[in-house]
């Protein structure tokens, strides 16, 4: 510990602790929150393309290193429901990634009166 953690008061090093939990958590729902969104625009590309496509035409599905021929309507009812399993989460993402940034905000006010030094009686 360097000299100027140890001058701080340990309840003020617990709230500096937990600041820097609740950034990683932050970064770690974001960066999730951005990968979903990612895979729901392929999804929308992919759900756009099927629907270009005729009833009877034949599709192939990746699946793991393979692509395997498919049934289009079986194809788009899997994509369809994964798209609302994605949107789902995204969903919930945001709402963490909101809640994260209140409380983050919150204890960075917390901190920061903590740290500020007051004005002297006179």
């Amino acid at each position: 510990m360097s000299s100027s953690e140890e001058a701080l008061p340990p309840q003020l090093q617990e709230q500096i602790a937990r600041l820097q939990q609740l950034q990683q958590t932050l970064q770690v729902v974001v960066s999730q929150r951005q990968q979903l969104e990612v895979e729901h625009s392929e999804i929308e590309r992919a759900l756009a393309e099927l629907d270009k496509l005729a009833d009877d035409a034949t599709v192939y599905k990746s699946v793991g290193a393979l692509l395997v021929k498919s049934d289009r309507k079986a194809v788009l009812a899997e994509l369809k429901e994964r798209n609302d399993l994605v949107n789902m989460r995204i969903s919930v993402l945001t709402k963490q990634e909101e809640r994260a940034r209140e409380k983050l905000k919150e204890l960075q006010e917390r901190v920061q009166r903590r740290l500020t030094p007051s004005s002297p009686l006179g």
